[in-house]
């Protein structure tokens, strides 16, 4: 295969700057096929981004003969059953995170993957930044010293409460929308032990009025191997615009990203170690988007083999987190019966 053809499942907002976008940046990359719920709307989608081929059911898409892989915008509830579905059909799956609802069905997704030997992969697009990269060579290099403790965050306004990322049949509310974020960024940046796992300590949601379910606003302490300790925030309550960040704080200095979700269109990368501060700048390289790295690293999975950062494996794991974060809350994990 010299070219991956890959299909959207949805004409979802984020599509055109996560695929469609970044698709046309990439010679090996064609953004072949759509389908959606709403025929109308699938077919605006297709006139307005070029996409020849438009299907009437997300199964008649699996189904094309002509598609090699698969783009998941979906809403969280419908990520594991159309990922299990394309997977079955033969498509590698790139599929908007968080993947799945639950730890469960990470696991199920993961047996997936491994059973069809196809790629599947998480998309956490800042993952395959340099800034995200960066972040963990300087930690690997030990210039600020054994960690001691990690804050992470991700928070932003949506005030319209009859957006689909507050209904809890699909999975919805701040932490699964927002909050995967900076818990999967704790898992990137802390140190890791043989047999040791994060552990969330305690956890606190502010909640909707109207269904106290679904969770505005959360905020989550861990206990990290080595005696470190972390905490996550998150909420879609922000008065804020935006509010992305990232530290590390070690024995001998710290490590800190503003922005570190999207740094291709601004970020402040610093650190402080032997009583001296900088800044990190990343060059030309910091400004590719983030989801340009990401499709060409789903394409170099798919096309050579290359393993991806955030394969489906990777989200069990970040599950078992958002599971345990719900649970230390009072709240029910997502997609439990």
């Amino acid at each position: 295969m010299e070219r991956m053809r890959i299909g959207v499942l949805g004409a979802a907002r984020i599509a055109p700057a996560a695929l469609v976008k970044p698709g046309r940046l990439i010679p090996e990359v064609t953004v072949a096929a759509v389908a959606a719920r709403d025929a109308d709307r699938a077919e605006s989608f297709a006139r307005k981004h070029g996409i020849r081929t438009v299907h009437a059911s997300y199964a008649d898409l699996l189904a094309d003969p002509q598609l090699d892989a698969v783009y998941i915008p979906l809403p969280n509830g419908l990520h594991a059953e159309w990922t299990m579905r394309a997977l079955e059909a033969g498509k590698h799956v790139l599929c908007e995170k968080p993947m799945t609802a639950n730890e469960t069905e990470a696991r199920q997704v993961a047996a997936a993957a491994e059973r069809t030997g196809l790629v599947c992969m998480e998309a956490f697009h800042y993952r395959y930044h340099p800034v995200a990269r960066r972040m963990r060579e300087i930690l690997d290099e030990d210039e600020i010293g054994p960690v001691r403790h990690i804050s992470a965050s991700m928070c932003f306004p949506l005030p319209a409460l009859g957006d689909i990322r507050y209904a809890y049949d699909l999975a919805g509310g701040a932490l699964m929308d927002a909050g995967c974020y900076p818990v999967n960024a704790l898992r990137m940046l802390a140190p890791t032990a043989a047999g040791a796992r994060i552990e969330v300590v305690d956890a606190r949601a502010t909640t909707l009025r109207r269904d106290r379910r679904i969770d505005r606003a959360m905020e989550a302490t861990f206990a990290l191997p080595g005696g470190a300790t972390a905490e996550v925030r998150c909420s879609m309550l922000s008065r804020r615009m935006l509010a992305m960040t990232a530290k590390v704080f070690g024995e001998r200095g710290t490590v800190s990203v503003s922005n570190y979700v999207a740094p291709q269109y601004r970020y402040r990368f610093t650190v402080e170690a032997g009583g001296r501060k900088r800044r990190e700048h990343l060059g030309q390289a910091a400004k590719t988007s983030s989801y340009q790295y990401q499709l060409q690293a789903f394409a170099d999975a798919v096309l050579r083999g290359t393993p991806p950062a955030t394969p489906a494996a990777d989200a069990v794991e970040t599950m078992r987190l958002i599971d345990g974060i719900y649970r230390k809350a009072g709240l029910p994990v997502r997609g439990a019966a």
